[in-house]
């Protein structure tokens, strides 16, 4: 992407506006806004997916004993970030390392995140595991032969289909060691069985491509649970954001709310029994 040309839209800086960021400029708010005419509350889903981050992270930090986090197309700076989430919440021993090919965002990384030994922002390109695994520098700030927690939260719905989503993400769950975690969000499409949603789900991915961004695919069920590799899914499985151990009651979503969906997986060590989801 062409990451210093504030002309166009730039995906980082979009979603850093639909945040509430100030990282952004007239060309993304241009593209946002032409976006949530279609679907007005989808930055109220995009906050729902930090909140969701939060939690998913919390769990591995705090309930699994892993104690190594790989954050890939990690975007911008905000004030939410997985290592606020797995430093603060209880272990400050857990080591935390971003990854994006956004020299912008890298950079911003380096200024902003790196406030101890144990946080670090490295270039790299999700759609490349091996690159990322060998070579990358995450080699040095990580041990990939122990459990890590990788996290490809909103990201892989700006992957389409003739680069394979599905590839990339079954080579990292073959890559990963076992006892370790995935974390996936993704848009999605309901289909046929709620025709309103279905509707809003098509609108909303077609004025994504139209809109300058050129991506943001809203994939159905099926197709998100492949991008797991076969790894088990930590209960209660796939499903709504809000619906993933929410630590609050409930509340009443908009249409576009329902639009994207989490999941936890875990790779399980050899003779181990599976988990129930």
């Amino acid at each position: 992407m062409n990451d210093l040309d504030t002309g166009r839209p730039n995906l980082a800086r979009v979603h850093n506006y639909s945040l509430g960021g100030k990282d952004n400029y007239g060309a993304d708010r241009a593209a946002w806004e032409q976006i949530t005419e279609v679907a007005p509350q989808l930055g109220n889903l995009h906050r729902s997916n930090r909140f969701w981050s939060a939690r998913a992270v919390r769990y591995v930090a705090q309930c699994t004993g892993v104690d190594q986090f790989l954050d890939l197309g990690a975007g911008l700076p905000d004030a939410m970030n997985t290592h606020d989430f797995a430093q603060e919440w209880g272990r400050h021993d857990v080591h935390v390392v971003y990854v994006d090919s956004d020299p912008v965002c890298v950079a911003h990384g380096h200024a902003i995140l790196e406030r101890n030994e144990r946080v670090h922002y490295i270039a790299g390109d999700l759609t490349e595991p091996e690159q990322i695994w060998e070579t990358s520098d995450a080699r040095i700030y990580l041990d990939l032969h122990r459990p890590i927690c990788l996290i490809m939260t909103g990201v892989l719905h700006h992957i389409s289909d003739d680069d394979g989503p599905g590839v990339i993400a079954a080579r990292y769950a073959q890559l990963l060691p076992a006892g370790s975690y995935v974390a996936i969000t993704h848009y999605i499409d309901p289909g046929p069985f709620d025709p309103e949603k279905h509707r809003l789900a098509r609108d909303t991915e077609q004025v994504f491509l139209d809109s300058g961004l050129g991506s943001g695919w809203f994939r159905t069920r099926a197709q998100i649970l492949d991008l797991f590799g076969g790894l088990e899914l930590v209960p209660p499985g796939l499903v709504a954001l809000d619906d993933w151990w929410p630590e609050g009651p409930s509340r009443q979503l908009a249409a576009a709310e329902h639009l994207m969906v989490g999941g936890l997986a875990y790779k399980a060590r050899a003779g181990m029994p599976p988990r129930a989801v």
